[in-house]
């Protein structure tokens, strides 16, 4: 049986991004590098944003652009100009046929269809076992989450983003493709953290998408009847609705670094690269990818990867937060956009803020359920 040097489950946006990165350096001409997944052209099944400097290393798959955001609430509405940065949108097929090019384009990458089971590590090695077969590695990169390693735990709140966005297209010039609608809190909130997001890609076509930060999930119809209402408060009856998706992301704090091992390492959404308080993720795993390329070239042990960041601090407390208080959620983060400007939040949820910038975004939300929950997890 062949020994594969590299083994990557999964060929979504970690994986590919892992690979591609992997097939443009040279380090990597002489490993031997397997793909798992059950399907290898995904199609349109994801849409992913992200706020970034001028030019990018992904411009060449964006779909659109937007040089302002809109944020509403009842305390505090405005349409924010965010240069030098701009909120720029991908969608998945595009994205994936640009790094199936470069990754296709080597010859010591293979490509396998089949169904993953399971993976144990073994002595020196993986196994992983597939509806088709069995496989080993040498090391594992694995993308496929399981949720049951922070279902099954209470000292880490879990709250769930999840959503449901209807593509529209409508017969006359009637959307504003200048500016995104980051958060939208004018949707009847029921106790929880729910806003509607609008992304116009052109002034015939926008992305409404109703999204919750919370810890129960609704039913389908509930999600659709928001946004309908929604459009119908906006005025925009005559619409047809070209593509629809939903998703589901874990908002959690769970130290995913303790499921790495020597062997293998957890990657994207299954190795906490989600953003714990935000539900982003594309970002940190472009970022994160490059680390993993960097460290394979001097170090083996993948359990040492993983990194210690304030911002797990950051991220731990206001998810205490908003799970103790999830109706306070559209004030909070009212205050902070409100209060801070826009560069200095950017900065914050980015990880990459000083720590007067960190100071600024702590003072900008209300002090009293922080402090609250700071206190509980010191003591």
């Amino acid at each position: 049986m062949v020994t594969y040097d590299y083994i990557i489950l999964g060929a979504g946006a970690a994986g590919l991004m892992l690979a591609s990165r992997m097939a443009n350096d040279s380090f990597f001409d002489d490993k031997s590098i397997l793909i798992i997944d059950k399907s290898k052209n995904k199609g349109n099944d994801r849409t992913w944003c992200f706020w970034e400097e001028n030019e990018g290393e992904w411009d060449e798959v964006v779909t659109k652009t937007w040089s302002n955001i809109y944020f509403g609430s009842a305390q505090f509405s405005k349409t924010i100009p965010i240069a030098p940065y701009k909120y720029k949108m991908i969608r998945s097929e595009a994205f994936y046929n640009s790094l199936w090019e470069s990754i296709n384009a080597k010859s010591n990458f293979t490509f396998i269809e089949d169904t993953i089971n399971s993976f144990s590590e073994l002595k020196n090695e993986v196994q992983i076992i597939t509806s088709k077969g069995r496989y080993l590695g040498l090391k594992l990169f694995n993308s496929l989450p399981n949720a049951e390693v922070y279902k099954s735990q209470d000292k880490y709140p879990l709250i769930h983003q999840h959503f449901v966005g209807w593509f529209v297209k409508v017969q006359e010039d009637v959307f504003d493709d200048s500016k995104a609608t980051f958060m939208d809190f004018s949707v009847e909130q029921n106790d929880n953290t729910c806003f509607m997001y609008v992304l116009p890609v052109t002034r015939r076509t926008a992305l409404f998408e109703y999204t919750l930060f919370s810890k129960d999930l609704l039913q389908h119809s509930e999600y659709e009847d928001a946004i309908k209402l929604y459009l119908e408060n906006k005025n925009i009856s005559d619409y047809t609705i070209v593509e629809v998706e939903k998703g589901n992301i874990p908002m959690t704090s769970f130290k995913f670094k303790n499921i790495n091992s020597q062997h293998v390492l957890n990657i994207g959404t299954a190795g906490g690269w989600t953003k714990a308080s935000t539900g982003y993720t594309f970002k940190n795993t472009s970022k994160k990818t490059k680390e993993v390329v960097a460290f394979l070239k001097t170090k083996n042990d993948l359990s040492k990867f993983h990194k210690k960041s304030k911002f797990w601090f950051y991220d731990l407390i206001f998810l205490d937060v908003l799970a103790n208080h999830n109706g306070e959620g559209a004030a909070m983060f009212a205050s902070m956009f409100k209060k801070a400007n826009i560069k200095t939040v950017f900065r914050f949820l980015d990880e990459e803020s000083t720590i007067i910038e960190d100071l600024k975004i702590i003072l900008s939300v209300p002090p009293k359920r922080f402090i609250q929950a700071f206190i509980k997890r010191l003591f």
